[in-house]
């Protein structure tokens, strides 16, 4: 079976409208990405993630967005998301990482933006950039976060 070197990761990247069924097509390239990489099972929390970020992208802002998905090494992937509004949510103003150094944040889920907080309880790991204007033509922000085969079941528990 053949391996993939760092050297050679794959990465690809949907530029996306402000429409309200950019969600569904990020989802759908997604899955369609993970199962050919042999990765389909990741499919579900990644498709989760992808689609509260671009329902994000769509509701706070009135510009296109970019999904970019990466091969992130031992089994994980970074789903990443820029769109046009420099404006880092509070779900992500810090990045964060599961394990002994894992701080929940303080957002209810009910809250507006809730659906990073789930997004936040499915990553391993997340964080944020925001782009002021620091190079001609540039600016917003990018949301990433990166899953594995063990982001599902963490911080999911009953």
């Amino acid at each position: 079976m053949a391996t993939v070197s760092p050297e050679n990761r794959w990465s690809y990247s949907l530029i996306l409208p402000h429409d309200p069924r950019s969600a569904r097509i990020a989802r759908l390239t997604l899955r369609g990405v993970l199962e050919s990489h042999d990765m389909g099972e990741l499919a579900d929390v990644a498709e989760l993630v992808v689609s509260e970020f671009v329902t994000n992208s769509y509701l706070s802002t009135e510009g296109p967005a970019e999904v970019r998905l990466k091969e992130a090494g031992d089994g994980r992937i970074r789903i990443s998301v820029w769109d046009t509004s420099p404006e880092i949510p509070a779900e992500f103003a810090r990045p964060g990482r599961r394990g002994k150094h894992f701080t929940p944040g303080t957002a209810n889920i009910g809250d507006s933006g809730g659906g990073l907080s789930i997004v936040r309880l499915c990553a391993e790991s997340w964080g944020s950039w925001a782009l002021r204007q620091s190079l001609p033509g540039v600016a917003g922000k990018l949301l990433w976060c990166e899953v594995s085969p063990r982001s599902g079941s963490l911080g999911m528990a009953a």
